[in-house]
C-alpha cells in the first residue's frame, strides 16, 4: 500500500505525518505539506519589502503632484507643499475646466482614441499575420518586414509629413490625426513574434480540419493572443491619447484640436486677449506648477480607468494547455 498524506498536515511549519504499511511515521516539519523552508521565508520576506519600497517610491511623487493642484497659490510658490494639499482649493481645476473649449477638446480626444485604436488593431492584425507565416507559406516575407522595419528607423520628417498631408486633403481634417500612423510597425512586431511563438500543432490541426488562413487567423489565433491584443491595444490608446504635436501641427480649426493639444496651448501661450474679466482673474490667482499638477490629472484619468479592464491579460502564459500530447 502506498504511503498516503494525512490531509491538511505537514505545512506550516508542523511535523509531517505519513500514514502508511508501517504505521504512522513523524516526518521534518515543512517537508511533506508543503512548507517552507526559512531560505524561502527569508526571500518572500525580503521580496515583499522591497517591492513595498519601490511601489512606494513609485506613488510618492504622484501623491505629491496631486497635493500640489489641490494647494494655493502662494503655498505652492512658497514650496509648502508635500504629501498633503495646503490650504486646500480646486481653482487649478477650476481654471482648466472652465474654458468649454475643454469638454469639445476631450471629446475630441475621445473620439480620435476610440477610431484610432480601431484602425490600429486592424492593420496591426492584417499586417502581423502573413509576416507570421514562414517563407513556404509566403515567399519574400523576409523583404517585406526589412520593409516595415525601414519605416520604423528612416522617415522623410516633419516638413514631408506636412506636405503628404496638405496635399492629399487631410489638413485640418479627422483623418489627418489617425492615418500618418495607422501602421504603428513596433506594435506590428510584437504581435508578429506573438503569433510566431504560438505551437505550431495549433495551426497544422487546423489545416488537417479544412480551415483556411481566415478561419485560422480569426477563430484560432485570435482569441489566444488576447493577452498580447489587451497590450497593444493599451499601447495604442495611451500614444493616441498623449499626442499634442500633430494636432498642433495638422489642425488649424481650434475646435477640432484634441485635448492635449488644447491644454498645451493655455499653458505654453495663454491668449490673455481671448479670456473675460472672469477668466483673467482666475489666470493671475493660479500658478502655472497647480494648473499643470491638474492637468496630469486630467489627463491620466482614462488611462487609469482602462488599465483595470486590461490588466488581467497581461500574461503570455494563456496558451499553455492549448496542445494536449
Amino acid at each position: 500500500m502506498a504511503a498516503q498524506y494525512k490531509s491538511g498536515l505537514g505545512g506550516g511549519g508542523k511535523p509531517a505525518i505519513i500514514r502508511g504499511k508501517q504505521g504512522i511515521i513523524r516526518g521534518k516539519p515543512g517537508l511533506a505539506g508543503g512548507g517552507k523552508s526559512w531560505p524561502r521565508r527569508a526571500f518572500t520576506a525580503v521580496n515583499g519589502a522591497t517591492l513595498t519600497i519601490a511601489a512606494a517610491i513609485s506613488l510618492l511623487p504622484v501623491i505629491h503632484i496631486l497635493s500640489m493642484s489641490l494647494s494655493s497659490n502662494a503655498a505652492v510658490t512658497g514650496g509648502m507643499v508635500g504629501l498633503w494639499p495646503v490650504n486646500f482649493t480646486t481653482i487649478a481645476y477650476n481654471y482648466v475646466l472652465k474654458n468649454p473649449q475643454f469638454f469639445t477638446s476631450f471629446l475630441n480626444s475621445v473620439e480620435r482614441a476610440a477610431a484610432g485604436v480601431t484602425v490600429n488593431m486592424i492593420m496591426i492584425v492584417m499586417v502581423a499575420y502573413p509576416m507570421s507565416r514562414s517563407e513556404k507559406q509566403f515567399p519574400n516575407r523576409k523583404y517585406f518586414v526589412w520593409f516595415f522595419i525601414f519605416t520604423m528607423l528612416f522617415n522623410g520628417g516633419l516638413i514631408p509629413t506636412y506636405m503628404v498631408v496638405k496635399t492629399t486633403g487631410l489638413y485640418d481634417s479627422f483623418l489627418a490625426l489617425i492615418l500618418p500612423g495607422a501602421v504603428p510597425v513596433f506594435n506590428v512586431l510584437i504581435l508578429m513574434n506573438f503569433f510566431r511563438d504560438l505551437p505550431k500543432e495549433i495551426e497544422e490541426a487546423a489545416f488537417i480540419d479544412g480551415a483556411g488562413h481566415w478561419t485560422l487567423l480569426s477563430r484560432i489565433l485570435l482569441p489566444l493572443s488576447k493577452a498580447a491584443l489587451a497590450t497593444l491595444v493599451l499601447f495604442c490608446f495611451v500614444e493616441h491619447w498623449n499626442e499634442w504635436f500633430d494636432g498642433m501641427i495638422f489642425i488649424a480649426t481650434k475646435a477640432k484640436r484634441p485635448l492635449q493639444t488644447y491644454l498645451q496651448a493655455i499653458l505654453s501661450k495663454p491668449d490673455l486677449s481671448t479670456l473675460d474679466p472672469e477668466e483673467r482673474a482666475y489666470y493671475f490667482q493660479v500658478n502655472l506648477r497647480s494648473v499643470k499638477a491638474a492637468q496630469i490629472f486630467i489627463t491620466i484619468t482614462p488611462i487609469m480607468a482602462v488599465y483595470p479592464f486590461l490588466q488581467k491579460y497581461f500574461t503570455k502564459g494563456i496558451v499553455l494547455g492549448s496542445v494536449k500530447g
